[in-house]
């Protein structure tokens, strides 16, 4: 069995960040990556200072080359399953068939976004189909853009991307909108088209309207839809890690959860982190981790001291 000081479960910004610190500071790391990135569909991220414009797959790619530079192992598998070991320390199960075994495990295995199930959502997410203003609003800036209702937070979504564009629609589909959320939108002359929305429509491989149940097609650049998140958490809920009332696993600011040994990061924690944000999330666990093993190193120091 490979043995490791810190096995990291996910091979984003977040993850390959903690690999790259954990290593310069001459640990042994390995970081396991399932390759289904969440940014996989978006063709640039932006608001990553000196990165910005930078294709999501080429900054992975640069990430992976400096942590293989500094004698990191990258593992392309996915972990079916981890649990603490007899000794202390955790035993990782990949479906390849091998085990690793770690002193202390992170976890940053992102998020899932859940987004309406309607023709042409999925197809074009990450294109013109969007939902973060700030990683793709100065993109779509002064052009025709839509919101897409259908929870109680599309409002709150279409005032702010009202910042980016004066020819604003929000398509209210299952959601009713309330007068004191009328007078709102009013004020920022955004538009309300009322009625199920029953798909979008797209020609020439571009997003040219949505439709209405009713057959009627409003003429649209872009849309933004605000995505249910869902963490994918599974491997954290069975190594008994608290979650909130939301399915979130409670963390603090280094990502230490409720199992000792076992640190979070990314939107795997935060379902707010941009690229840069998760990266600082993964220096941050990265070196609190350090710290614990450190005092660990000190104390089998002494133990072995004693014992002569």
């Amino acid at each position: 069995m490979s043995r490791f000081d810190v096995v990291i479960i996910g091979g984003g910004a977040a993850g390959l960040t903690a690999a790259l610190v954990l290593l310069r500071a001459q640990r042994a790391v390995a970081v396991v990556d399932a390759g289904t990135p969440r940014n996989a569909p978006a063709q640039a991220m932006h608001g990553f200072l000196s990165r910005d414009g930078t294709p999501p797959r080429e900054l992975i790619a640069a990430g992976r080359q400096e942590v293989e530079h500094y004698g990191g192992v990258l593992i392309d598998d996915t972990v079916t399953g981890a649990e603490a070991a007899e000794t202390p320390g955790f035993r990782v199960r990949l479906a390849s068939g091998r085990d690793l075994a770690a002193r202390k495990l992170l976890v940053a295995t992102g998020l899932t976004d859940h987004v309406p199930d309607l023709p042409g959502i999925r197809e074009r997410w990450g294109r013109d189909v969007l939902h973060c203003p700030y990683c793709h609003g100065h993109e779509v800036r002064h052009r025709w853009l839509g919101v897409l209702g259908g929870d109680a937070d599309a409002v709150q979504h279409a005032l702010l991307i009202r910042q980016w564009s004066e020819d604003l629609t929000l398509f209210s589909h299952t959601e009713t909108v309330s007068d004191e959320q009328r007078a709102r939108l009013a004020a920022r002359d955004i538009r309300i088209v009322e009625g199920a929305v029953a798909g979008l429509v797209v020609r020439d491989d571009r997003l040219r309207g949505v439709e209405l149940a009713d057959g009627t097609v409003i003429a649209r650049d872009a849309v933004f839809v605000r995505p249910r998140f869902i963490p994918n958490s599974a491997l954290l809920t069975r190594l008994g890690c608290r979650t909130d009332e939301h399915g979130w696993v409670e963390h603090d600011p280094t990502g230490r959860t409720s199992v000792p040994g076992v640190r979070v990061a990314g939107n795997a924690a935060d379902p707010r982190a941009q690229v840069i944000t998760a990266a600082g999330q993964g220096s941050a666990a990265a070196i609190a981790l350090n710290a614990e093993l450190v005092d660990e190193d000190v104390e089998q120091a002494l133990a072995a001291r004693s014992a002569r």
